[in-house]
């Protein structure tokens, strides 16, 4: 994953580092995060899109000993989310997803100088 700035930063998840974004990232779907995301009206599909479209890392927390990390970024599309992952070594598991309030937008640009 990128900072604002462009480069690259090291995961903050113990299990596992990602050390390129040109690797193929495997993502961790099941009936439970696909029913979580849909009641925010958001596609297994959009969320990889923003991890997989360079986010902004806001933030890492530790919820019941789960290390998590939350990202602004875009879809293809131009949609404007949230979400929240954690690492199932290998995999990336979205836990949720939301749009982004109108006080994320403003980050998001601000920082992507957009």
């Amino acid at each position: 994953m990128r900072q604002a700035d462009g480069t690259l930063i090291q995961n903050r998840y113990k299990q596992c580092t990602i050390k390129s974004v040109d690797e193929a990232l495997a993502f961790d779907w099941d009936s439970a995060n696909i029913g979580h995301i849909a009641r925010h009206g958001i596609l297994p599909l959009e969320a990889e899109q923003v991890i997989l479209n360079d986010p902004l890392d806001l933030r890492g927390e530790t919820v019941d000993g789960e290390e998590r990390m939350l990202s602004l970024g875009m879809t293809n599309v131009g949609r404007l989310l949230v979400v929240v992952t954690t690492m199932r070594y290998p995999k990336v598991r979205v836990v949720t997803a939301f749009p982004a309030t109108k006080r994320m937008q403003l980050i998001y640009l601000k920082e992507k100088g957009l």
